[in-house]
């Protein structure tokens, strides 16, 4: 029987990995579907190709659907989110100016300090003029972040910054034209900043939120309500996938396969960057080593945790006047962990017992209750201790 095709749209990044393993590695093959994978030029394009139906499914920025569900960024239809493709993997980078200012000011570069990063970052830009920073898209974990780390540590955001919407591959270049003074984005390109020898390497977007969820498999809600029986069969190739990228003995592979002109068409050493969690992170050669930089695998990292969803809603409702409780609401329906049960069940995954948990609450590895036996979740913790608790927890 021929398999179906289901076309599946990405953006050049290293965290695109599970569709590109589901594809490559014949995951997809073993649930009788294809991968058409569609490389898509910026989030906006992709986002609208998914809604449209030019695409089946997508890499998708885990913001996205919570944002859609609250009435924010245009029209269309509703978006479900029913997998995390990938925790964390975000860096931040700052022109070499900056870089320059930074050191001026005592900053020593550690890569694992955000609050020490965030106040020398206030002293070392210039107090005349607000701080240019690149995100690749407004509703986006690298936003959030950004907004929840300056503020706590004394600069108000978005209020305080001027903001740059620059998609992936074009940030390294926006930065070396002196377009942004610093930026949010994904991997590989923070390391394309350093290869240019425009900029340097801040801080990783895991030394603000331990374990944010980064990229989600999205699908039109009306989609997977009529199409349940190949959304199953999606979710489980890529959460297999998943489970194959966590095995550090499929690193080198995996940077391989990314570096096909199909996909990202870049060397694989750069892109083992982030995969390995080692970073070059200036022009001087500095190293640093980030344990759990990308995860896609380990500690639930694919559950669509609700509170999660509610935790995105409450930073957009925050920051866009609207009624947060309402937010709340509309955004945790965004993530279908229901949906990703279902596709798993009778499968060899263990999944949680619950939507919801206590987000920033775990400070070491804790088993949890899960539908077959325990789970563990890895460290979520916010970097100011904060804990956000969902409402319907």
């Amino acid at each position: 029987m021929k398999a179906a095709t289901l076309s599946v749209g990405f953006i050049a990044l290293t965290d695109a990995a599970p569709l590109v393993a589901a594809h490559e590695m014949g995951f997809a093959a073993e649930e009788g579907i294809a991968l058409d994978l569609v490389r898509a030029p910026s989030w906006s394009s992709l986002r609208d190709m998914l809604v449209f139906g030019r695409v089946d499914a997508a890499h998708m920025l885990s913001p996205v659907p919570v944002a859609s569900a609250l009435g924010l960024g245009g029209g269309g239809g509703a978006l479900s989110a029913v997998s995390v493709l990938s925790v964390n993997g975000n860096v931040i980078g700052v022109s070499n100016d900056l870089e320059k200012r930074l050191r001026d000011v005592g900053h020593d570069f550690a890569f694992n300090d955000a609050r020490a990063a965030g106040e020398a970052l206030i002293a070392a830009k210039d107090p005349d003029k607000p701080l240019r920073i690149g995100v690749p898209f407004p509703f986006s974990m690298h936003a959030e972040l950004l907004y929840y780390w300056l503020s706590a540590v004394g600069l108000p955001a978005p209020q305080g910054v001027s903001i740059h919407t620059v998609p992936p591959p074009l940030m390294a270049q926006a930065m070396a034209a002196g377009e942004v003074d610093a930026f949010c984005v994904g991997e590989p390109w923070g390391s394309i900043t350093v290869e240019n020898g425009a900029g340097a390497l801040l801080l990783p977007s895991k030394a603000i939120w331990n374990f944010a969820p980064e990229k989600v498999l999205a699908v039109r809600t009306d989609w997977a309500e009529r199409e349940d029986a190949l959304l199953g069969r999606l979710i489980r190739s890529v959460w297999r996938a998943g489970r194959w990228l966590g095995d550090p003995a499929s690193r080198s592979l995996t940077a391989e396969l990314l570096s096909a002109p199909d996909y990202l068409n870049l060397p694989a050493e750069i892109l083992d960057r982030a995969l390995s969690g080692r970073l070059t992170i200036s022009a001087r050669g500095d190293m640093r080593d980030v344990p759990g930089f990308l995860g896609f695998h380990r500690g639930t990292a694919t559950f669509p945790w609700r509170s999660q969803a509610e935790w995105i809603a409450l930073q957009l409702a925050s920051r866009t006047g609207l009624d947060r409780d309402l937010a709340i609401r509309a955004g945790r329906a965004a993530f279908r962990s229901d949906l990703h049960r279902a596709a798993l069940r009778g499968t060899e995954a263990d999944l949680p017992g619950a939507s919801m948990k206590i987000e920033g609450a775990v400070r070491a590895v804790t088993s949890i209750a899960s539908e077959s036996g325990r789970l563990s979740l890895l460290p979520d913790t916010f970097f100011d201790g904060r804990i956000f608790e969902p409402s319907a927890f």
